[in-house]
């Protein structure tokens, strides 16, 4: 029988690791914890954009989205895609727009009183 061997580099049960998951999860709920910064994600996850035009979509000040788009960019969430006179923001990695819907439907069937069942369930 062969021992199976883990990165410790990758495995979340290594002493030395977990405090850095946990932190850049923590950055992941930071982010999450506010419905304008949600919903900016959720938006960005559909199509890039432009800060005037989140701001407009969103019903909010465009300093307000600023500050809201520095927190995202600051959690590595985002990133700003310069264009002439004008930045794009879009979403930092494509598995986090997968994620982020992932996320959405498990929040939505447990909302809903669907617990999930199967692989992965407890």
């Amino acid at each position: 029988m062969t021992a199976t061997t883990t990165d410790p580099r990758t495995d979340p049960r290594t002493d030395r690791h977990a405090a850095g998951h946990a932190e850049v999860l923590a950055r992941f709920g930071h982010a999450l914890s506010d419905a304008t910064r949600t919903r900016l994600l959720l938006a960005l996850r559909e199509a890039p954009g432009y800060p005037a035009e989140l701001a407009d979509l969103l019903g909010v000040s465009r300093q307000s989205l600023s500050n809201h788009l520095a927190c995202l960019r600051d959690c590595g969430l985002v990133v700003s895609v310069p264009e002439g006179r004008r930045v794009r923001y879009e979403i930092a990695d494509a598995r986090l727009s997968h994620a982020l819907g992932d996320l959405l439907g498990v929040v939505l069937a447990v909302a809903d009183g669907h617990v999930p069942t199967g692989k992965g369930a407890r």
